[in-house]
């Protein structure tokens, strides 16, 4: 869709990997050689939770300290029935003075090395600077419920939202179902027979707090009741 507005359409890399880092439930931790599988990260604030990033220069390490080479993969997947349900992936690289061990303080501390995100094709490489000053989007652990909530109980809905899309889908879509949810907008995506795109939906403002999310929703809603309709969307 576009837009005039002045904001960003989207998440810029920095807060895109904050993101995946605050709302991960998992994430693979690859150390000393070894792989580690650590689940339900949610339930103590994403990877975060479980590790702590801290600059190469802040003088937490100690001099005599071992550098260990550690690795942290995690991937942000949609929480609904898409196509090609990954979004993005986040590497991010540092050392460590243990190998990790999830109940070893030790091995909590990471020195940042760098965070790398994969979206949509491309590369952006986050430093740690970029990644302190990136806003925390208000959405992050409750869009997963946003967009269940809407499939399940507005699905009428979807529809709606997809008279705001320009130019105007083709007769050949099969459906439209929202992938994501920030605090710029939604995007949706629309699937074809061999084929998907997805359409962001702008906010009018960018939300600063959860409670936002809803009439900014409503707003969308609103905008979409507007537009001018001829035909059916759906064949």
């Amino acid at each position: 869709m576009r837009t005039h507005s002045s904001h960003p359409a989207r998440p810029t890399p920095a807060e895109c990997v904050r993101s995946i880092l605050r709302a991960a439930q998992s994430m693979t931790v690859v150390s000393d050689g070894r792989h580690h599988e650590v689940h339900r990260l949610d339930e103590d604030g994403g990877a975060m939770g479980a590790v702590h990033l801290h600059a190469p220069d802040d003088g937490t390490r100690s001099p005599s300290a071992p550098r260990i080479p550690v690795r942290l993969e995690l991937t942000d997947i949609a929480p609904t029935s898409v196509r090609d349900r990954l979004r993005a992936r986040v590497t991010l690289t540092g050392l460590m003075e243990a190998p990790y061990d999830d109940e070893s303080p030790a091995s909590a501390c990471v020195e940042f090395g760098q965070a790398v995100l994969e979206r949509d094709g491309d590369r952006h490489f986050v430093t740690m600077e970029e990644l302190e000053e990136a806003p925390l989007d208000p959405t992050t652990t409750s869009e997963a419920g946003m967009l269940m909530h809407l499939m399940d109980s507005h699905q009428e809905l979807i529809p709606l939202l997809v008279r705001l899309v320009r130019p105007r889908p083709g007769r050949g879509m099969l459906r439209a179902v929202p992938l994501a949810l920030d605090r710029y907008g939604m995007t949706l995506r629309l699937e074809f027979p061999g084929s998907h795109q997805d359409e962001r939906l702008p906010f009018a403002t960018p939300i600063t707090g959860l409670d936002q999310a809803g009439p900014q929703i409503h707003a969308l809603l609103s905008a979409a009741r507007r537009a001018s309709h001829l035909g059916p969307l759906l064949t």
